[in-house]
């Protein structure tokens, strides 16, 4: 976390990985805040693609929100 005004917070798995949202990053085991995070991720290259996944979620639930209701 070079040049980061962050203080490490000591929480999550040391050895998963997290997207930080204020930093828009990639972060190894501990960093900013969970409030901050999303994650653990298995791998950095998930981690890197952490709101594209939650996008992806995100219409699926809505398209069978949508289905629910037509029913």
């Amino acid at each position: 976390m070079r040049g980061c005004a962050c203080q490490p917070w000591g929480m999550g798995d040391p050895n998963a990985w997290y997207y930080c949202l204020t930093h828009q990053t990639a972060e190894k085991g501990v960093g900013c805040r969970g409030g901050d995070r999303m994650g653990p991720y298995p791998d950095e290259a998930t981690a890197r693609r952490a709101l594209e996944l939650a996008r992806r979620r995100t219409e699926d639930e809505d398209e069978a929100d949508r289905k629910w209701k037509e029913s």
